[in-house]
């Protein structure tokens, strides 16, 4: 290899971790001469992949940000005056190089591991305070996707309140005509399926009856009107039904909340809290509700609990109410939050407190009416005379305007021929009025204007106007100086363990390396700025790498067209099959509604079937963890005339390829049926075989797995899908990029969280064809490896015929409950003492660890994780010998705090090193879990989902 195509691999190295000196060493202790033996004895030969992916070769790091760079230049920043719930913002720096562009907060997992979670815990605690003070609903979740998939959950929770699966006595629900266009168009979406009749209408004159489950408007509405609606909602609930009242987190600050106006739910996007536009996402959407709906509120919701000494500690609460328990009874599908997204916007609110965030919103609508003032003045009517940051003015020719901005490289909204919208943000100056204003006058005149510093805001109504406090709790009003909020960021930080730490082995997660060159060019203002309803033509820099991003998916998984839309992997499931129930019904074959699924699989697809209105069948396994076919041949019978399909993951959730899987989708296909593939454990397929050769119809792709978008403490994702041709036109479609010819949306963004698909597309770049396969191989590799030291030791489960198993492998510690009375969470907790993130737990058995180490993971640090395991071992054989103590053990009490460790009493039979230091590695770097084991019962118990009084932690 020369030195210059040796540069241009040189990404290949830096993200797979094994050096080829370490790949022997690896075999020899798997068993395999080579790692294309490995590979032969662990794919099935009849379906891998006979050539070489079509995609480019590799590209150096330099190469590639000269590239996007370049690229990036394509796109046009306008001056965005567009809203549709979409506004600039000021990222406060110490935010954005302290949070958004690190490590140690946007390579964290998803904090089920509370202990090693408390930093990101109560970042996202005081995201819910914040919600919760804003809306003045007394519980909030830990963000949603975006604001009309919100809408959507809200509209199916009360929709689930108020009927029965098997009889609906209300099936209507109001949609206000003055609600954006987005969030219509996914409402429209989700109601379909689930026999939700949508009545759209005007709030002041509709009439609510019994056949009502719910309403839903928009404050401000889609026009900038700021309404009142408390008559309105007073009627709803006369009728027994409830409201969601969609609403502007900074608009809050001046008017009423929702919960004082009696909404039962509210609900909108913290994107203007400091997070960037990025042509649609990602953005944190909240969602907050009356203490009614604590039980079905969707999403994610942090709580206070205690930890073992008696100490404050969060955690994740009310778990039970998620999918992967619930599953086909599940009221919501949700996997992904919005988890970074919403620790920037809880940290600007931090930074800037009420008072602050109050100064801004008062600087926004003082602007606004100047410049609504000044354009009634020069004769134009605005739609309303109550506004907040929105006006909509009628004009004669709105393309003549609309032209002039252009000029001035102003967007402004597009609504129709006589009118035209305008949103004042964060970011708009003084100076910019005189360009705006422009824009309605004539090229002679000059532009003059009064502005009012200390003006009052006279289009707020009285009526309306906020009279409540809000972020009062101290976190709110302590971090002013950049010196305090910096350390406050890494105080958070220190509590968590990240990537940056050490290797996160969770079994279908897949926990790879995020490379920096993939994220910078997250931060650069060509990618950042750019508004999702701009004119395409200021995004032509989006569109290559979209429509490139498209072509490289559909080449890896062998099918023909992609929709890049869903934001999260389980939006990508509602999409797919949304995309299979379309199929069908063009058919004329409605009554196809039975979805195939398998016992093992993951909790979001019964519940993503059942959001599509299917019926679950649920299909047998065999010991080996294969799908069991003779129980799927009778199943796929019984059901021929009603068969939708089967939802499949390969390699199956066990961790193992199964060589039946084409007579699987064989047998899907002859009754009529198409088949599913959740792409979760896509990392074992790239460049070795794929789901289209398979036999798969549609996949989703997780891009925050496969595809190196980091997981950031519980999202954002990406979970686009590609379709064989067959399903390409039913693909999602979106109201403000399409002429309707497609199916509806399925976020509120036509191209999801748009801006973070340039990590995945960097991921390709720089990995070329070759980099790709060989990351899928080194996955196999550090597997195997992985499983073979620990084999032996501990009962390894569902290995293939060669005894070898795919990227990923599960290890039973269900013999310990009998032997040492120790249980799987103990192993768990016990491995953040050794400074390490637990594997996936009990999933998809109970009692077992299921470890993906990746293929970014270097052979030392897969022996470090492998020696504590072992050395673990080592203490249950203690116990086990009667050398340890049953109850006084270090896995009982693990992890143990710096604290415990550094008390003045030690009443334990084993000795702090022990329990400290167990291996010499960890003495040179050791990680301290900053609460000990959590109590999840006392907190569910106690529920308290918002920042407590002070007096609470000073008695802590």
């Amino acid at each position: 290899m020369s030195l210059f195509v040796q540069q241009s691999n040189e990404f290949i190295p830096r993200h797979i971790g094994p050096r080829e000196t370490d790949v022997q060493a690896m075999l020899k202790t798997i068993g395999a001469a080579s790692l294309s033996e490995l590979v032969s004895q662990t794919v099935p030969p009849a379906i891998r992949m006979a050539n070489a992916l079509n995609i480019p070769a590799a590209m150096s790091e330099h190469e590639y940000l000269q590239h996007i760079k370049e690229v990036s230049l394509k796109n046009k920043v306008f001056k965005n005056y567009i809203g549709q719930g979409y506004y600039d913002t000021i990222t406060p720096s110490v935010i954005l190089r302290n949070v958004f562009e690190n490590p140690g907060w946007y390579t964290q997992y998803t904090p089920y591991q509370a202990e090693i979670s408390q930093g990101r815990l109560e970042s996202l605690l005081n995201f819910q305070t914040m919600v919760s003070d804003l809306t003045a609903l007394p519980i909030a979740n830990a963000s949603l996707l975006d604001e009309a998939t919100a809408a959507a959950e809200a509209m199916t929770m009360f929709f689930n309140t108020l009927n029965k699966q098997d009889h609906i006595e209300r099936p209507k629900f109001f949609v206000d005509s003055a609600i954006f266009p987005q969030t219509k168009d996914v409402l429209i979406t989700r109601a379909i399926p689930v026999g939700i009749e949508i009545v759209e209408g005007d709030y002041k004159t509709a009439s609510i009856d019994a056949s009502f489950f719910g309403a839903i408007v928009q404050y401000p509405n889609d026009k900038g009107s700021v309404e009142d609606y408390k008559q309105f909602i007073g009627a709803v609930h006369t009728a027994g039904a409830y409201v969601v009242m969609a609403t502007d987190l900074l608009a809050l600050t001046l008017l009423t909340p929702p919960g004082e106006l009696g909404a039962d739910v509210a609900v909108g996007s913290a994107q203007r809290f400091g997070v960037p536009l990025g042509y649609g996402g990602p953005h944190a959407a909240f969602f907050a509700a009356k203490d009614d709906f604590k039980r079905n509120i969707p999403g994610r919701i942090i709580g206070v609990s205690v930890d073992a000494q008696g100490n404050r500690a969060l955690r994740m609460a009310l778990q039970t109410r998620e999918q992967h328990i619930k599953r086909e009874k599940a009221t919501s599908n949700i996997c992904t939050a919005q988890a970074l997204l919403a620790n920037m916007a809880a940290m600007y609110a931090v930074y800037h407190g009420a008072d602050g965030l109050k100064n801004i919103a008062k600087r926004v609508a003082l602007l606004t009416q100047t410049v609504a003032e000044t354009l009634e003045e020069m004769g134009f009517e605005l739609a309303s005379s109550n506004f907040f940051d929105t006006i909509t003015v009628k004009v004669k020719d709105a393309a003549a305007i609309h032209a002039k901005a252009e000029r001035q490289q102003i967007n402004l909204r597009k609504i129709d021929g006589l009118h035209v919208g305008i949103s004042v943000d964060e970011t708009t100056a003084i100076s910019d009025l005189y360009d705006l204003i422009n824009c309605f006058e004539n090229d002679t005149d000059p532009v003059s204007f009064d502005i009012h510093h200390d003006a009052e805001l006279d289009h707020i109504p009285s009526s309306l106007v906020r009279t409540s406090v809000f972020l009062t709790h101290p976190v709110f009003n302590t971090h002013r100086s950049e010196s305090q909020m910096m350390r406050y960021i890494k105080s958070l930080e220190n509590k968590d363990l990240s990537l940056n730490t050490s290797m996160i082995s969770l079994g279908s997660c897949t926990m790879k390396l995020n490379a920096a060159s993939e994220m910078m060019p997250l931060s650069w203002a060509h990618w950042s700025k750019i508004h999702p309803f701009a004119p395409v033509d200021q995004a032509e820099g989006y569109k290559y790498v979209i429509d490139e991003l498209s072509k490289y998916l559909c080449e890896i998984t062998a099918f023909d067209a992609c929709s890049l839309q869903p934001n999260s992997g389980a939006q990508g499931e509602y999409a797919g099959l949304l995309t299979i129930k379309a199929f069908h019904e063009a058919n004329g074959d409605h009554h196809r509604n039975v979805m195939l699924i398998p016992i093992s699989a993951h909790g979001t697809n019964p519940a993503s079937a059942v959001m599509c209105g299917m019926k679950v069948v649920v299909v047998k396994a065999l010991e080996n963890g294969y799908i069991d076919i003779e129980d799927l041949k009778v199943k796929a019978a019984q059901h021929a005339a009603n068969l939708s399909g089967i939802m499949i993951t390969y390699p199956s959730t066990y961790g193992v390829y199964e060589e039946t899987v084409k007579e699987i989708t064989d047998i899907i296909h002859e009754h009529g049926g198409q088949v599913y593939m959740d792409g979760a454990n896509m990392n074992a397929q790239v460049g070795l075989t794929a789901p289209g050769l398979i036999g798969a119809d549609v996949c989703h792709l997780n891009l925050h797995k496969t595809f190196a978008i980091p997981h950031g403490g519980g999202g954002p994702g990406m979970g686009p899908i590609c379709v064989k041709q067959h399903l390409a036109k039913f693909l999602p479609g979106h109201v403000e990029v399409t002429d309707g010819t497609k199916e509806h949306a399925v976020s509120a963004a036509p191209y999801g969280s748009a801006s973070i698909l340039l990590i995945s597309y960097g991921y390709i770049r720089m990995l070329g064809t070759e980099g790709v396969k060989a990351a899928t191989e080194f996955a196999i590799l550090n597997a195997n490896y992985m499983r073979a030291k620990l084999d032996g030791q501990y009962d390894i489960l569902y290995t293939n015929h060669n005894g070898q198993c795919a990227h990923e492998f599960i290890v039973d510690l269900r013999p310990f409950k009998k032997t040492a009375e120790i249980e799987a969470e103990d192993v768990a907790k016990r491995l953040m003492d050794y400074g390490f993130h637990a594997p996936t737990m009990s999933f998809p058995v109970p009692g077992t660890i299921m470890i993906e180490p990746t293929e970014s993971e270097d052979k030392a640090e897969l022996d470090r994780f492998c020696n504590a395991l072992l050395s673990i071992r080592d203490e249950i054989r203690a116990i086990e010998e009667g050398k340890a103590d049953k109850k006084d053990n270090p896995l009982k009490h693990a992890p143990h705090t710096q604290a415990v460790i550094c008390a003045t009493e030690w009443n334990h039979a084993y000795t702090r090193e022990a329990a400290a230091f167990p291996l010499y590695y960890v003495t040179l770097n050791k990680f301290w879990p900053s609460v000990a084991r959590v109590n999840n019962t006392h907190g569910d118990r106690n529920l308290i989902c918002t920042c407590e009084p002070i007096e609470s932690y000073m008695e802590a």
